[in-house]
């Protein structure tokens, strides 16, 4: 019995030693060529259609050149100047993005974008950045799986008329709006007219462009849109001062830039630059004087920002601070030095060419009463 007892236990033994050998029959199964969660596999390599779940940073880096999709028929905020080219307050903060990740402001590839289509452009992956006068809402965040990185512009909505036609909204019963279709504008539209018990036609259509005929012939008495952007294509009429944008402000419209929701880091790099721009504004840090700051910023957190050592004590340990952000610490330097502050951008494109004055209003930054803010740099 004792021989036979000893050739069971080599048996179990052997058994034993054989399902834990990682050197075993079992590296011949399919599943081990399968690349393992968060593995750069075979699977990863073939999907070129970008957007994968926290890979925007790397896929934009090595591809060199930032995809933004934007507006292109609003002036002051997106729209092709004379001159073919992408121009005004969204497309700077685009730049800016392009600015900080490679040096060059220049490095953008623009998509321009309807209202139906913006969201759709930026799950699918064609573009790795929308700012696009889009609204931040709680569906839009939550069953679009976006990500609303910033607001950079506090608007909302209002009503263009025709000179001498109509004194408000509430004399407006029986009209026909204009109004662009996909758009939060549609619902606050009918909000606004149910709530007074008024009537209305709604004439929808797919750009502001498609507008302006209709409304100019006469097929609707009043057109509907974020009061920024009525401002903007009232600009551009063939006759100014043929209307006029009533005072009523009827919705909150919160505007930013969107990021696809499946990817932290990315949403934080687009975060961080918008809110460098506002910083760099409460410190006065110009595209002019970046240099002087860099040389002397004066203070720790003007230091953090713009990645420069900074020593509290003369004799002290001088550091650079990094973010974390997977960039250049130094990256706020060149987003200043090429496209500016935050207050630099709202001029050149809101004040300048809309008349869109900023004191008294929520986009005057939080030291001057509105709500431009940013938390701290450190």
């Amino acid at each position: 019995m004792r021989p036979l007892l000893v050739a069971l236990l080599i048996g179990v033994l052997a058994l034993a030693l054989g399902a834990c050998d990682p050197f075993g029959d079992d590296d011949d199964d399919d599943d081990d060529d399968q690349p393992a969660a968060g593995d750069e596999g075979e699977t990863q390599e073939e999907d070129t259609g970008g957007g994968g779940a926290g890979d925007t940073l790397a896929e934009v880096l090595d591809r060199g050149v930032l995809r933004c999709g934007v507006n292109d028929t609003v002036p002051g905020f997106g729209f092709v100047n004379p001159e073919g080219e992408f121009e005004g307050f969204d497309i700077d903060f685009c730049r800016a993005v392009a600015a900080a990740l490679f040096g060059d402001s220049e490095a953008v590839e623009f998509t321009a974008t309807t209202a139906e289509t913006r969201f759709e452009v930026l799950a699918s992956g064609e573009v790795d950045l929308l700012i696009r006068n889009s609204t931040w809402t709680v569906s839009r965040d939550a069953d679009l799986d976006l990500t609303f990185t910033n607001v950079n512009f506090y608007d909302g909505q209002g009503m263009m008329v025709r000179v001498g036609e109509f004194e408000s909204v509430d004399d407006m019963s029986g009209t026909t709006i204009c109004v662009t279709q996909g758009t939060t504008t549609e619902q606050n539209l009918a909000d606004r007219f149910e709530a007074a018990g008024l009537d209305f036609t709604p004439l929808t259509f797919e750009t502001p462009e498609d507008i302006q005929p209709a409304f100019l012939e006469g097929r609707c008495d009043g057109w509907t849109s974020d009061k920024s952007q009525l401002a903007g294509v009232r600009s551009a009429l063939p006759d100014p001062s043929c209307c006029v944008v009533l005072e009523e402000t009827f919705s909150k419209e919160p505007l930013g830039p969107a990021t696809r929701a499946d990817d932290a880091q990315w949403s934080d790099v687009v975060r961080w630059i918008v809110n460098g721009m506002i910083i760099a504004e409460e410190f006065g840090i110009t595209s002019q004087n970046i240099d002087d700051f860099i040389e002397n910023p004066g203070n720790p957190e003007v230091a953090r920002l713009l990645g420069v050592p900074f020593a509290a004590e003369e004799g002290g340990a001088e550091e650079v601070f990094d973010p974390g952000l997977g960039i250049d610490p130094t990256f706020m330097q060149e987003v200043i030095r090429q496209i500016g502050n935050y207050g630099e951008v709202y001029a050149r494109h809101l004040v300048e060419q809309l008349g869109l004055e900023r004191e008294g209003t929520l986009n005057a930054l939080w030291t001057d009463g509105g709500l431009i803010y940013a938390p701290p740099w450190r």
